[in-house]
């Protein structure tokens, strides 16, 4: 059984799931486990809805759908997105207050954080993140000279061939801004209290909320966060 679907348990489903991690994956184990009801992907009694931006128009959609009774005993849905809009998240907080009787909700995002506490708070929060592999993945990074750091983002940042499955540019940025800071805040680095320090961790939160923004370039706000990064860390 892997990370995620240990938390499923078929005779107590709870009806609102906030799985954090990456999209592929988490998306493939769910799919998994609802094998289990007997739904498959082109089910009617499954709506798979991966988006970047999930904005009022969504939410009010979101609402419409979920109150529709399903073919079947169950009814699911798969949610998969970067940023949720603020009033989004306010038309959404009730929805999953009142659980809907035989609906049940996966939620698939990069960061938790991203998300109002009160929203947080209405689900089973599950992390599908190796914290220890990001961490590798910071170390690597900062070790590089800054025409490395460069190549490293350009490979890093590349359009997914499959946008249902795969994660967005905007969620690799905003998930490797998440990894970065981990391996920043490594207590061997005596740099982090000092000046220069303030001014990484500053342009790190203001990279991370331009990101949740629709029409920002993931590239240009992780490269300005990498050119601030001293080298020989």
């Amino acid at each position: 059984m892997n990370l995620i679907n240990k938390h499923f348990d078929k005779e107590n489903l709870h009806h609102a799931y906030l799985v954090e991690g990456a999209r592929e994956e988490i998306t493939k184990s769910i799919l998994e486990f609802l094998k289990i009801f007997d739904i498959s992907p082109s089910s009617p009694d499954l709506v798979h809805i991966a988006i970047d931006n999930f904005k009022i128009d969504e939410a009010f959609s979101l609402k419409d759908m979920s109150s529709e009774r399903g073919i079947g005993e169950k009814k699911f849905f798969i949610i998969c997105a970067n940023n949720f809009s603020l009033d989004a998240q306010g038309t959404m907080l009730k929805l999953f207050e009142e659980p809907i009787e035989n609906t049940h909700f996966f939620l698939v995002v990069p960061d938790v954080n991203a998300l109002l506490p009160t929203l947080v708070s209405r689900f089973y929060v599950i992390s599908a993140d190796d914290k220890k592999g990001d961490i590798a993945l910071g170390e690597k990074f900062i070790k590089l000279s800054l025409r490395g750091r460069i190549d490293f983002l350009k490979e890093l940042l590349v359009e997914p061939e499959n946008e249902i499955m795969d994660d967005s540019i905007r969620s690799k940025a905003l998930k490797f801004l998440n990894t970065l800071e981990l391996a920043l805040h490594a207590p061997h680095r005596k740099f982090l209290w000092g000046k220069e320090s303030v001014r990484v961790f500053e342009q790190i939160m203001k990279a991370r909320q331009f990101l949740r923004q629709s029409g920002s370039s993931p590239k240009t706000l992780i490269e300005s966060v990498a050119l601030l990064i001293p080298e020989k860390l």
